[in-house]
């Protein structure tokens, strides 16, 4: 008995994790990648956790009959939460209401889980070995947890499945538990048939979770959905509704092919075509290929380095053809070279020299994209810029977060940076803004591409003018040490996206 119930300590510590943090990434999915939503789940989860421990002193009788029920409810709610959560997102308007009482029912139940069992074992372990043995299996459940989460669940399996699998090893818990220690109780085929009701139910729902999970994202986009994934990184979907294609990546949009000729225009050319000679291209982020595309306009361009962590982005760029035809299958050039690693980490190895740098990556949304805003990451691209070599950066909406636009200006500037500022509209984002940089002063160049559908050599100068609803008076600069740029950003955006 005690092997059998130490070994549950161990499944339900696994089980317990995995279900925070499938509301945690689930309430990033869907209400914005932001550190705040992982932060109240976390606050939500582990106090309903000192909830759940403190109803367990009122359980006097039967705690062996409990526990099957507690595993069984667990299973239920912990195990469907992600289904639930998925399908409901656009249907209820009280959402967050919702998330948060998912995570206190089960919070509370895995705060009862721990303090049963001990007393279940009481009889078995002095109290010294009892307390060290299920904590000692309960930490190891949550290093499984959080090692098997981004590694194998969330690439794997997806939320949706993960949850009904960690569900199923609840029930199963109940189950083995059942047959092994309650062979003599009155209430045994009772319980029985509760815990084939709910394997069956989770059995089920792990074989239809990826149905229930294009069920959910079609109600939660207008358009239908063509493809989905899930990386260790992010969620990964696009839409296709009569010519607009549109890439979503943590469901914030990242184009429609209807416009993102303006904004990849507006990223590449200012800069490139002010560069004389350049040959050598570098690309951070931008997986889906149309800035590299834009890049290949340039006959003179010799060698293109793209670093992109995600090759669930880079996957779709090469191999779905409505994205390889928009993009014009420019990651397929043998002049091109593709590098799955954190931008980050490369450029601090990286001794190469390139002419032009464009860094395409999502908004500082969060403090895993923020330090790629910061002094020190520009200070490592400076370091790969040739002597007269010049960086772009898309910097968010001047418009909707001009502190954070005018906050990535004052960082490229501290890190010794001369900075030339500018913005283009994109009907999909509204103003978009955009930061040139480099050892010398920008210069207009003197010719662009013929093939252009959006910018031409007289509109240039209009690019670089911001008039007074785009100006902020900023000091602030994005230092690794203080993000500043990562609350500035949520604090702006959410006046728009909550």
């Amino acid at each position: 008995m005690a092997v059998l119930l130490l070994a549950s300590v161990f499944v339900i510590a696994t089980a317990g994790l995995v279900y925070e943090l499938i509301a945690g990434t689930l309430a990033s999915y869907l209400l914005g990648d932001s550190i705040t939503q992982f932060s109240t789940i976390i606050g939500v989860y582990l106090s309903s956790m000192g909830i759940g421990s403190y109803l367990s002193r009122f359980i006097k009788d039967d705690l062996l009959r409990l526990f099957i029920r507690v595993e069984l409810l667990l299973a239920l709610f912990g195990g469907s939460s992600a289904a639930i959560l998925f399908v409901a997102f656009s249907e209820v308007s009280e959402f967050r209401i919702l998330l948060y009482a998912s995570v206190m029912v089960t919070g509370i139940l895995v705060g009862i889980e721990i303090p049963i069992l001990m007393r279940i074992l009481k009889d078995e372990y002095d109290f010294k070995e009892l307390v060290s043995k299920v904590f000692t299996f309960d930490y190891l459940g949550a290093l499984l947890a959080s090692l098997l989460f981004p590694l194998v669940l969330v690439p794997q399996l997806g939320l949706v499945r993960s949850g009904f699998l960690f569900g199923l090893c609840n029930a199963l818990v109940a189950g083995a538990t059942l047959e092994i220690l309650a062979k003599s109780k009155a209430w045994l085929k009772s319980e029985r048939i509760k815990v084939w009701i709910v394997v069956a139910t989770m059995v089920a729902g792990l074989a239809g979770g990826d149905m229930i999970t294009r069920w959910g994202e079609s109600l939660s986009y207008p358009d239908p959905v063509i493809a989905a994934m899930s990386s260790p990184y992010q969620r990964v979907l696009m839409t296709k509704r009569a010519n607009d294609l549109r890439l979503f990546l943590n469901g914030n949009l990242q184009f429609s092919s209807t416009d993102e000729y303006r904004y990849h225009e507006a990223l590449v050319h200012p800069g490139l075509a002010s560069v004389p000679d350049a040959k050598r291209v570098l690309v951070l982020g931008g997986g889906d290929g149309l800035a590299v595309r834009e890049v290949w306009k340039y006959p003179g361009i010799e060698h293109v380095t793209m670093i992109d962590l995600d090759s669930a982005v880079t996957d779709l760029a090469t191999k779905n053809s409505l994205l390889v035809a928009l993009n014009e299958n420019s990651l397929a050039s043998p002049k091109f070279h593709l590098v799955h690693q954190d931008a980050f980490q490369w450029l601090k190895n990286n001794h190469e020299l390139f002419d032009f740098v464009i860094i395409d990556f999502p908004d500082p949304s969060n403090f895993s994209i923020g330090k790629l805003y910061s002094t020190r990451f520009y200070d490592l691209v400076k370091s790969a810029l040739s002597p007269h070599g010049r960086l772009v950066v898309q910097s968010t909406s001047p418009f909707y977060a001009k502190q954070s636009y005018w906050t990535v200006v004052n960082t490229l500037n501290a890190s010794g940076l001369k900075t030339a500022p500018y913005h283009a509209y994109v009907p999909s984002f509204g103003e978009w803004g955009f930061v040139l940089a480099g050892r010398d002063e920008y210069q207009l160049p003197e010719s662009l591409p013929t093939n252009l559908k959006f910018l031409r050599l007289n509109d240039l100068p209009n690019l670089f003018e911001f008039p007074s609803d785009m100006q902020a008076s900023v000091s602030t600069i994005n230092r690794l040490d203080n993000q500043a740029l990562v609350r500035t950003f949520e604090e702006e955006w959410a006046h728009y996206v909550h």
